[in-house]
């Protein structure tokens, strides 16, 4: 089959490779019908994500076609429609059974698991091609994958819904989904969002459907603000206007009620603290470039919520911890429990509670990923959502 592969920094390229294979009896094989590049498989593609190994095949945002099943698999048959999530969980072990199967204890080889707890203290769950610290899986870019305790984890989906409003069921309508719940939004909350990427632009959405009075925006870049400001969020360009301050005066010098950092690990801007982590990250003296993190701990109210779904990989200094503890904040991150919420959000999907589509940009065949991949990353402006199809 064709797949997309991982070869290096900026580096990745269409190869043929071997056909997925029913390994064990919980497993499916899924002929992929449409993938994404998520915001984080940039990660990837700059190399910040430790793990990765020539030849990876990327991807985790995807749906498709059953074609063949495991004999343990009591749920799917061949010919069903389904959405994969990103995460890759038993639904058996403890943290399953309370409804966190991003914390799945299972889903991780054991010949993978110590590079992840050495790495963050516990052994990190399976997730579709993102690094052998999440197991080393196959990813979704490809023409076929395997997917593991396929009874648990996919949704089929109804007859006559199209791919692209269901796709984001398999990372980002969930993730931004998780990421407004974090917020603890009481009804009529001011919800601060950093990041007008697919994440955040869901958590946009999903803030608004969950309560939130305002939504304030921040981003530099016009066509994602635009998207923002079309979703009823007020937008504020990050290159024009001192975030902090203008938070202040937008309410009533108490700031947000929440925060939400979409960026994670690389912050762009020129603020003093980023220009020291670019230095450090590009001499390998750092991992991540936490200037959103920091921001959004001295932006929010005096005992409100700091949430992040974006995506950090190491370790961070310079984290106001003082503002923190005296503010007295709560922060709530993690990667998404996206199994928890698929019934819900494809519900809310055939219901037309939400548009899915408008932030996609760009539907290219599967074999022009690699040209993809360099325009999201350096044309993040147009290049909002890359819908692949490999057909």
């Amino acid at each position: 089959m064709r797949a997309l592969t991982w070869h290096g920094k900026h580096n990745v390229q269409m190869d043929t490779v071997p056909d997925p294979e029913i390994i064990n009896p919980r497993d499916a094989i899924i002929r992929i019908t449409a993938t994404a590049i998520c915001g984080s498989d940039l990660h990837l593609y700059d190399s910040y994500i430790p793990g990765m190994s020539n030849g990876d095949i990327l991807g985790h945002e995807f749906m498709g076609e059953v074609v063949d099943v495991g004999r343990g698999n009591t749920n799917l048959k061949k010919g069903d429609r389904v959405v994969v999530p990103f995460v890759i969980a038993c639904g058996q072990c403890f943290f399953c059974q309370k409804s966190l199967p991003a914390a799945c204890d299972n889903s991780n080889p054991a010949d993978k698991a110590d590079a992840s707890e050495i790495a963050f203290g516990q052994v990190m769950t399976g997730a579709f091609g993102y690094s052998h610290l999440t197991g080393g899986y196959a990813g979704g870019q490809a023409e076929y994958a395997r997917v593991p305790y396929s009874d648990y984890g996919p949704i089929k989906i109804p007859d006559g819904v199209e791919d692209e409003k269901v796709l984001f069921l398999s990372d980002i309508f969930p993730t931004g989904w998780m990421a407004a719940e974090n917020c603890q939004i009481e009804r009529g909350d001011t919800v601060a969002v950093w990041g007008c990427g697919p994440v955040g632009l869901f958590a946009i959405k999903c803030a608004f459907l969950q309560g939130a009075g305002r939504v304030i925006a921040i981003d530099h870049h016009p066509n994602r603000l635009a998207l923002a400001r079309a979703n009823g969020a007020e937008v504020l360009n990050y290159h024009e206007v001192r975030v902090r301050e203008t938070l202040q005066e937008m309410t009533a010098g108490l700031g947000p009620d929440s925060c939400i950092d979409a960026v994670g690990m690389e912050s762009h801007g020129f603020s003093p603290d980023n220009i020291v982590d670019a230095v450090k990250t590009s001499t390998r003296m750092g991992t991540d470039r936490a200037h959103v993190l920091r921001e959004t701990i001295m932006a929010v109210r005096k005992g409100g919520t700091v949430s992040v779904p974006g995506v950090y990989g190491g370790f961070a200094d310079k984290v106001p911890v003082g503002a923190f503890m005296q503010k007295g904040l709560t922060l709530k991150t993690g990667q998404t429990h996206v199994q928890r919420y698929l019934p819900a959000l494809l519900e809310m999907i055939l219901d037309g509670r939400i548009d899915t589509t408008d932030l996609i940009s760009h539907r290219l065949p599967l074999e022009q990923a690699p040209e993809a991949y360099r325009n999201f990353k350096e044309n993040q402006n147009e290049w909002t959502k890359v819908v692949l199809h490999p057909e």
